[in-house]
């Protein structure tokens, strides 16, 4: 028999048992000296506001009528048929013929100096207005879920183009030494539609992709060695690798040789790190206490704390999905309860996110970014109980943060609430503003795929400077 087969297999099986998708993210904090001297020439002549961004999206699109916009004038014309002109043209996702103005039954306040609308189902997130820069004329281009959600996040609906977070490690690499720079954290009764797809590298380089993140002592998937492996032997195994991939890099040359063995190196340092990261026996009670977090209970209060956590550890990019926000009407999306449910699920703890951030130092170069894929209708749709339809002409998400004005709304919608009267900007221009202010010039981040340019922005987005600090 050959001696070298139950080697090969140990070395091929204990090379799965690091996790490949850990690993392959771990790359980008080597894929370096190069890709680092090209984002020179990505990188405006201003110096980057943001470090790092953390986008909290709401999936399955908040009602911007009951949080954020106070239409007095759509209660009034409640129950009524909209004017033609309004609706002539558009095309909804489920609304039938003849659906009726739907006022909002919720009771709205001014907040801050700045005067942000709120409804009263964010009492907490209103106390932090004035940090607050709110978008109220968001638009975008598909009215389904997954296209919409893979359209904010990657720039196109279809499948198969890189995500944001991995456009932007693409551009400026990773400062996590110990842990992946683009990672996801999901919460709510199920995950987002479109799945992977919106984290995914796409074309770009696999060591780019998000990768999720979970609760308990096991963060990432395939992480921890094989059962009965200790970590001396492990280490053994990983100096035995080198041997075998120092040698195999002498005969070809393949540079991707050298790379993928400091990735295993990286990757058993994570494994002490990662379990550490999300440990949060070490916050305090009054943290703790501020997001309306229990250390061991899966919310997404844990996971604004740990979104927190990580961007201090260096990592890039911190994504969390919440969901369902999908409030058509009938079981489990009932405007009038499960609305209020999500609502409290989320308000407390994005205030004490953005609070936690400002009092650590960490608000000036950290973005906060908070939107659905898209909004919902001025219009009710009838199922077993009353709720909204899928409304892309416009809705309301906010900034927060690294080189944005604080306590500023842009845009306004007509009184409906159908659509922008001003500052319209599309989720194009919205991914073109989050690069520049890490301080990278969206038309020129491109990457060469089948023969074309592509980049995150697609060919369109503008910067959306009025909102620039």
């Amino acid at each position: 028999m050959d001696a070298a087969l139950p080697r090969r297999a140990f070395l091929r099986e204990g090379a799965l048992s690091l996790g490949s998708l850990a690993l392959g993210s771990l790359l980008a904090r080597d894929l370096p000296a190069q890709r680092r001297a090209d984002a020179g020439e990505r990188t405006r002549d201003r110096a980057p506001r943001a470090r790092a961004v953390i986008f909290l999206s709401m999936a399955g699109g908040p009602s911007q009528l009951d949080l954020f916009e106070d239409k007095p004038r759509l209660r009034a014309l409640h129950g009524e048929a909209p004017p033609p002109s309004l609706i002539e043209g558009k095309r909804f996702a489920f609304l039938k013929p003849g659906a009726k103005l739907l006022g909002s039954p919720r009771r709205f306040a001014r907040h801050g100096q700045c005067g942000a609308s709120f409804s009263e189902l964010l009492p907490e997130t209103a106390r932090i207005a004035d940090e607050l820069c709110f978008l109220r004329a968001l638009t975008t281009d598909n009215f389904n879920h997954g296209p919409a959600k893979i359209l904010l996040n990657t720039g196109s609906p279809l499948n198969g183009r890189p995500s944001m977070g991995s456009w932007i490690l693409y551009g400026l690499g990773s400062e996590a030494d110990d842990l992946p720079g683009f990672l996801v954290l999901q919460s709510g009764p199920r995950g987002p539609r479109g799945g992977s797809q919106l984290w995914s590298s796409g074309f770009l380089p696999s060591s780019l992709q998000g990768v999720p993140l979970r609760a308990g002592a096991n963060p990432i998937l395939n992480l921890a060695p094989p059962p009965g492996l200790a970590r001396e032997d492990e280490r053994r195994f990983l100096e035995a690798l080198r041997e075998a991939n120092d040698a195999a890099h002498e005969v070809c040359g393949d540079p991707e040789i050298e790379t993928r063995t400091r990735a295993y190196e990286m990757a058993f340092r994570m494994q002490m790190k990662a379990p550490e990261a999300i440990d949060l026996r070490s916050e305090s009670p009054a943290t703790l206490a501020l997001y309306g977090a229990e250390p061991e209970q899966p919310s997404f209060a844990r996971n604004c704390l740990l979104a927190r956590r990580l961007v201090e550890r260096g990592v890039r990019f911190v994504q969390l999905y919440h969901t369902n926000w999908d409030h058509h009407g009938g079981p489990g999306e009932r405007i009038d309860v499960d609305l209020d449910r999500c609502a409290r699920e989320v308000d407390r703890a994005t205030r004490g996110l953005i609070l936690d951030l400002k009092a650590r130092g960490l608000l000036e170069e950290t973005l906060v970014v908070w939107c659905g894929e898209f909004g919902r209708t001025p219009l009710g749709e009838v199922r077993a109980t009353t709720g909204r339809d899928h409304h892309v002409e416009a809705f309301t998400g906010w900034l927060a943060g690294a080189g944005v004005r604080a306590g500023f709304s842009h845009g306004e919608t007509d009184e409906l609430g159908f659509g922008p009267t001003s500052g319209r900007v599309h989720v194009h221009d919205l991914q073109a503003t989050i690069l520049h202010l890490l301080g990278l010039e969206h038309t020129r981040l491109t990457y060469r795929f089948q023969g074309r340019d592509f980049r995150l922005t697609d060919v369109g987005g503008h910067l959306v400077r009025e909102i620039l600090t």
